[in-house]
């Protein structure tokens, strides 16, 4: 069981929760939700103790997994070793014992190897090794890597190793910070099939609303400077959350209503014979004052992209036998397809099989080795990509604002903030300098570099990264009403499903385009 006391969390003259009371229980699993800077990722670290509270206490169980960030840490360490220091006793009595196997023995030695044998048997060292390499190989990360130093790895499944350091052992809690990033579909599906065989508390913070519905019994939503603990999954808190605003806004009404009548009879009578019955009517006034509603902090972007200005041809993209190799290993090969106006396709695929390598390459940012790709008549591109860079040169000294107007200098300065507000950058957040945005943020500005110019094209890489449920939510929406093509890679299995009607799938044995979407590609 974790428990929290009355804790508050203050950065600044900002509240991120006041005096909060919450238990999480053993063989429930809580979703930890909230906007992007509500207090998620502050309160999981408040829980392990890396982060002060500004006040209160909490009380956790003796054995903890929590999904570390901090990959540097552990760079030169063996993968299989990273894995088994998620179980800090076990670890530290293995580093103790073959330490003390190096000495030369004495009777001292002797009795301390001993005591370290037990811990190790305790907790089932002798099987370590054999239990890391299950839980990496259900995480996709193949046997050839388990015994490499960490930063021999790609960065993604270093993250993954991490994942699986917070898995190890067997934790009586576990506290997972957006454990699906860096995953794709498969181990998603791995993950989701041990959290629900997973007989311990488990809170997750994530941005993945179906693996949120796939694994929760309970939300704890942040949000009214508090958190409020709702059964059952992502959807039907939503169901119940607004359910219990709209009557506590109708007994506020209710409330006034009763208030103005009271107040009008004291008017009319307050200097007349009828003195107690106007009394018991102030009384009664004072005692419905309501209580002032604290206001949500949950903001959703309006994303609408621009009604073409000229659809583009009937082919809007052709592809004529592509391939591309990076030193030697093939990535795409002898690939070939006609996107159609008004087609919205997804491209699926596990992690660094050339999802990105595609999608660059429609894009026009990356040349074929071979082949070639045609743009259809007057088709007008924007694109998205994955790394933000490519877009938002951030060692620039520039306003976000200017950034914008640079890319549109026809447009008026009304219709670049309007664009702005409708990304939730309202006031001064127009003119924050953009080495300074945060991913969240960044995310949102390229969205809105993309809503000011009508393009009929759109070729988005993984857009939802950093984006929290209800910019992820806006964003299907705007895909789906927008009247042009949209070629998108995601394992936001939500997303697709709302967006797509055609899969690229790719894996090691080729490409596969699929007519329909993503649950019937799955076969769901």
């Amino acid at each position: 069981m974790i428990g929290l006391e009355k804790i508050s969390k203050k950065i600044g003259t900002r509240i991120l929760f006041d005096d909060v009371c919450a238990t999480f229980n053993p063989g429930n699993r809580y979703g930890l939700t909230g906007p992007n800077g509500a207090g998620k990722s502050t309160l999981l670290k408040i829980m392990m103790g890396t982060e002060e509270a500004t006040s209160g206490t909490v009380s956790l169980p003796k054995k903890v997994g929590f999904l570390r960030q901090n990959i540097e840490e552990f760079k030169g360490n063996r993968v299989l070793d990273v894995v088994i220091i998620g179980n800090e006793r076990l670890w530290k009595a293995m580093v103790e014992r073959d330490m003390l196997y190096e000495k030369e023995m004495t009777d001292e030695i002797g009795m301390r190897l001993g005591d370290l044998e037990e811990i190790v048997a305790d907790e089932d060292g002798y099987s370590a090794e054999s239990n890391a390499e299950m839980l990496l190989s259900g995480m996709g990360i193949d046997m050839e890597y388990h015994g490499k130093i960490m930063h021999e790895l790609p960065i993604d499944l270093q993250f993954r190793v991490l994942l699986c350091q917070a898995l190890f052992g067997e934790p009586e809690a576990l506290l997972l910070d957006e454990p699906t990033n860096h995953l794709d579909l498969e181990s998603i599906g791995w993950l989701e099939t041990f959290l629900h065989n997973y007989t311990g508390t488990l809170i997750v913070v994530s941005h993945d609303r179906h693996f949120l519905n796939a694994v929760t019994t309970h939300i704890a939503d942040i949000d009214y400077d508090t958190i409020i603990i709702y059964p059952g999954n992502y959807d039907e808190m939503l169901v119940a959350k607004t359910a219990v605003r709209s009557r506590a806004e109708q007994e506020a009404k209710s409330k006034e209503k009763k208030i103005a009548q009271l107040k009008e009879f004291v008017s009319r009578f307050g200097a007349g014979t009828r003195a107690s019955q106007v009394q018991s009517r102030v009384r009664e006034i004072n005692r419905l004052q309501p209580q002032e509603l604290k206001k949500s902090n949950i903001q959703r972007p309006y994303i609408r992209f621009t009604s073409p200005e000229k659809p583009s041809g009937k082919v809007a993209l052709k592809v004529e036998g592509i391939s591309k190799s990076f030193d030697g290993i093939e990535v795409i090969k002898d690939f070939s397809i006609e996107i159609m106006r008004g087609e919205k396709i997804a491209v699926i695929g596990n992690n660094g099989i050339g999802k990105t390598t595609l999608l660059r390459m429609l894009a026009g940012a990356l040349e074929p080795d071979s082949g070639k790709i045609e743009r259809g008549h007057q088709v007008e591109l924007g694109y998205f990509p994955q790394n933000h860079e490519e877009f938002i040169d951030k060692s620039e000294k520039i306003q976000a604002f200017d950034w914008l107007k640079r890319l549109k200098s026809s447009a008026y300065d009304q219709e670049i903030r309007g664009v702005m507000g409708k990304m939730l950058f309202g006031g001064d957040d127009a003119f924050k300098e953009i080495s300074k945005l945060s991913g969240g943020e960044t995310c949102r500005l390229i969205f809105a570099a993309l809503m000011l110019n009508p393009y009929n094209t759109l070729i988005l890489d993984e857009p939802n990264n950093h984006l929290d449920l209800e910019s992820v939510s806006a964003l299907g929406w705007g895909l789906s009403e927008f009247p042009g093509t949209v070629v998108v890679a995601s394992h936001d299995r939500d997303l697709i499903n709302e967006v797509a009607t055609k899969i690229i799938s790719i894996t090691s044995k080729g490409i596969e385009v699929f007519d329909g979407n993503l649950e019937a590609f799955l076969g769901i």
